[in-house]
């Protein structure tokens, strides 16, 4: 099995930064692809920024490019979403999955946290 942690929600005011982290650990071989998701309270769950084993294959929402950027660390099994310049709007409940192909699917997924960006 794999599991996921996230960290690194909270509350940020408008315009202000967070840097999510999300550690797997398990069965975690092969080369994995770590995305970062997020869902809004009524709203579906939207994919919001991929990155591959290396590192070199990324790809981002629209709603979030140039703003968000995703990063791994293989030697410590942690990926991270560094977010900066954060709205109201990506106020979400934020969780990493992992799969074996870049589009997915996502058999395993993380609890998720909290990121509130207030107004």
């Amino acid at each position: 099995q794999v599991q996921l942690v996230e960290s690194g929600g909270g509350l940020v005011q408008d315009g202000g930064s967070l840097r999510l982290s999300c550690v797997a650990s398990g069965r975690t071989f092969g080369t994995n692809s770590i995305g970062w998701f997020r869902q809004a309270p009524g709203k579906e769950r939207e994919r919001v920024a991929v990155v591959t084993w290396s590192g070199t294959g990324r790809l981002y929402a629209d709603s979030v490019k140039g703003r968000f950027t995703i990063s791994r660390d293989n030697a410590k099994n942690t990926v991270y979403l560094q977010m900066n310049s954060l709205k109201p709007e990506d106020t979400a409940v934020y969780y990493c999955a992992l799969g074996w192909r870049f589009e997915g699917p996502w058999p395993y997924w993380g609890q998720g946290t909290q990121v509130t960006v207030s107004s």
